[in-house]
């Protein structure tokens, strides 16, 4: 016996309506205005003086649409944090795309970092703010999804060329990200991004892979792990 299936109406289509469309879009406005909103206040002001009516205000939304997208001020908060370590992430990563030894990504995605992180307020949300308000596991989290596993992956593939495998990578990523968290604090204060810059190179000279180049370091870095066939960026 043949089945029928059941068949959309002639002219109908499986295709979102251009009713439905424009309703995504409007989400999508919404949602982005209310984060660009509180992206401005709590740079400016901070998590804790910074109330949702200020915030909606500032979108030019109802306080329902933010209840819509976001279920309190504290979710609101992580989705900027999030967007703004991302941000930091593409811009290394886009920085970075064309290397492909682990030392010129690792030198060239520092001077990223600390690039990105002087966007206004940003050091104040992700290196003041986030732990304060979220907390440090929530932070760390966000971090490996972002940067941080960037970080690790070069680390990786620098070991990788030495066939140093006793070295602690986990570890390693933990203490230099701190390392490159508390030198972005400390430009954003005034120090000298150069300095810092120098210092991180010292300091990134002692990990196997990452001291003075070698014939072995034109070995392209490895693919991600259960990712695309592509170079790893830092």
């Amino acid at each position: 016996m043949q089945t029928v299936r059941n068949q959309p109406p002639a002219g109908s289509s499986s295709r979102p309506s251009r009713k439905a469309r424009s309703n995504q879009a409007r989400s999508e406005a919404t949602r982005s205005a209310l984060v660009e909103a509180a992206r401005a206040l709590f740079a400016d002001k901070g998590y804790a003086d910074t109330s949702t009516p200020e915030i909606v205000a500032r979108a030019g939304v109802t306080r329902g649409a933010l209840y819509h997208h976001f279920a309190d001020k504290l979710e609101l908060f992580r989705a900027v944090v999030e967007q703004e370590a991302m941000a930091v992430a593409e811009r290394i990563a886009d920085d970075t795309v064309d290397l492909d030894t682990p030392l010129a990504a690792m030198l060239a995605g520092a001077r990223s970092y600390f690039d990105a992180m002087q966007a206004p307020g940003r050091t104040r949300l992700l290196m003041l703010e986030g732990p304060v308000v979220l907390g440090i596991e929530a932070m760390d989290e966000i971090d490996r999804r972002s940067g941080g596993f960037e970080l690790r992956q070069v680390l990786a593939a620098a070991v990788a060329t030495r066939n140093a495998a006793d070295v602690p990578l986990d570890a390693l990523t933990t203490a230099l990200s701190a390392a490159f968290d508390k030198a972005a604090v400390a430009i954003a204060a005034g120090g000298s991004a150069d300095d810092y810059l120098e210092a991180m190179r010292i300091l990134t000279s002692g990990i196997p892979g990452l001291e003075t180049p070698t014939p072995d370091e034109g070995r392209p870095i490895a693919p991600r792990d259960g990712g695309p066939e592509e170079e790893i960026r830092s």
